[in-house]
């Protein structure tokens, strides 16, 4: 029988930090309307009565919180009126996140986030512990699950230097992300909002202190999504650590850092926004086993982002080390035939399908392009769907299911080819599993000493180097080219079979 360690608890400022984000929901949930109504003074002791009730509460929450690792369990105890005692199977651990919120990066403290297959949320955040030891507890489980290679260093956040076996892959300037965001249709059409309101002020000549401060409430709401983006995609880098797994860091008011095993990457999505393609620019999104929540419902606190902004010879890279053999420029897909176009008039032709011999390539959109290549090992079913008038049209959708929740849709395809489409994935997917589906090369130990050779080590060596044309450097400027090259036009990623290319 495992020996039971004795429980420990978090850190003694936790009921303080946990105290201030409580307060601040409340402060912001409290309207102008409000302050105007009862007056300064009273808000103001109205807001203290309230910090000094949420402290408390936080407090004796905290003394009947502990954690403890028995064997291969994780028990969390918890709760105030309502005591829960969970014990969380590490078998079932999936990612283990560490995250540092704006009060946490100025006490030393972090937060560790767990992900378990098949959770609904996230399973028992400890919130909050030191730096080191939030960094040891998270390799210490991610041990006990399988998922770290014995001997491999720690990564510990926040402290200078990083480990000896990481291999920096690539850093995205700041000035691209801001710049980015700037291209989006909310701070696109802001200006002419702002416009707009100014004009009706004028007009009535009333400026009240509510109005004014609904207005300025209202443009807060309208750049809330581009500022998000930017505060989280901050100093965005990726490295690969000695056991080949991928660390994503970024954040400025919440520094994040995730350690994501390649084999549990279910899909990749590319993107490119109506904004966007005229400076050749898209994002790539990782679809990854274990993140609960929902998809495509543009929830920031996902842990998704493979590259935030860059141009396709950045994202080629990418997408090649990520999915070894995977080319972006090089993913024919077929349209739907053309009886398809009374149900998509205007955008047939961006729609498509194809197999290649590693991934499941689907696209659509046709003002914001989409594509998503799904790994034949990652499916878990296949579906055809056929609504009433797809029925009459002789024709079927196709959905290529994952854990992650995304899948591949082959829209609106001849119904015969839908089912042999579907037959297909199937055998692919039989043929796909194995003992370890996505093999990727790990770095040899003295990597970060000097580069390998790659004449040094056969091609399907497990410590043969992977060829990442943006490794140990920072990342060109999304859109810039070499002298004398012309930058790849994002066209060139939608080409049908047989058709050239420029």
């Amino acid at each position: 029988m495992a020996e039971e360690e004795p429980r420990r608890r978090l850190h003694p400022l936790s009921p303080l930090l946990h105290g201030a984000k409580s307060l601040v929901v409340i402060v912001v949930g409290l309207s102008w309307q409000t302050l105007a109504q009862i007056g300064f003074e009273k808000f103001a002791l109205v807001v203290l009565g309230l910090a000094v009730a949420v402290v408390i509460f936080s407090l004796i929450n905290w003394l009947n919180t502990g954690y403890h690792v028995v064997g291969k369990e994780l028990r969390i105890q918890d709760g105030l009126l309502w005591r829960r005692n969970r014990a969380i199977p590490l078998e079932r651990l999936q990612a283990v996140e560490l995250r540092r919120p704006l009060l946490a990066q100025l006490t030393g403290l972090a937060e560790l986030r767990l992900e378990v297959v098949g959770g609904g949320k996230t399973e028992a955040p400890l919130a909050y512990l030191t730096v080191r030891d939030a960094a040891a507890l998270r390799e210490r489980l991610l041990a006990l699950a399988g998922r770290t290679p014995a001997g491999e260093a720690v990564t510990t956040p926040g402290v200078t230097g990083a480990p000896a076996l990481e291999r920096p892959l690539l850093r995205v300037r700041n000035r691209d992300v801001v710049i980015s965001q700037l291209l989006t249709p909310q701070a696109f059409l802001l200006p002419f909002g702002v416009a707009f309101v100014v004009m009706q002020f004028v007009v009535e000549g009333a400026w009240t202190f509510i109005g004014i401060a609904s207005t300025f409430t209202a443009m807060a709401g309208v750049l809330l999504q581009p500022v998000r983006r930017v505060l989280q995609d901050w100093d965005f880098r990726l490295a690969r650590d000695a056991g080949g797994r991928l660390v994503v860091r970024y954040g400025l008011l919440e520094t994040r850092s995730q350690v994501v095993p390649l084999n549990r990457v279910q899909s990749v999505g590319v993107t490119w926004p109506l904004l966007w393609r005229r400076k050749h620019w898209l994002h790539l999104r990782l679809d990854i086993a274990g993140y609960a929540g929902p998809q495509g419902n543009g929830n920031d606190k996902r842990s998704d982002r493979l590259l935030p902004v860059g141009d396709n010879d950045t994202a080629r890279a990418l997408i090649g080390d990520v999915l070894p053999g995977v080319d972006l420029l090089a993913l024919p897909t077929t349209p739907p035939p053309d009886r398809a176009r009374v149900l998509h008039p205007f955008a047939l032709r961006r729609y498509g399908a194809g197999l290649t011999p590693e991934v499941f390539v689907t696209r659509w959109g046709r003002l914001t392009r989409q594509m998503s290549l799904v790994p034949y090992a990652r499916l878990q079913s296949v579906r055809v769907i056929q609504g009433p008038v797809q029925r009459r049209l002789g024709l079927a959708t196709v959905y290529a299911d994952t854990a992650g929740g995304r899948a591949g849709v082959a829209h609106d395809r001849d119904l015969g080819e839908a089912w042999t489409l579907a037959h297909e994935l199937a055998t692919r997917a039989r043929q796909a599993r194995g003992p370890a589906p996505l093999v990727t090369g790990e770095i040899a130990p003295d990597a970060a000493a000097a580069p390998m050779d790659s004449a040094a080590a056969p091609a399907n060596s497990p410590t043969a180097p992977v060829d990442v044309p943006v490794a140990d450097r920072a990342v060109p400027s999304p859109g810039e080219a070499p002298p004398g090259e012309v930058p790849p036009d994002d066209d060139d990623v939608w080409k049908r079979p047989g058709e050239a290319r420029p």
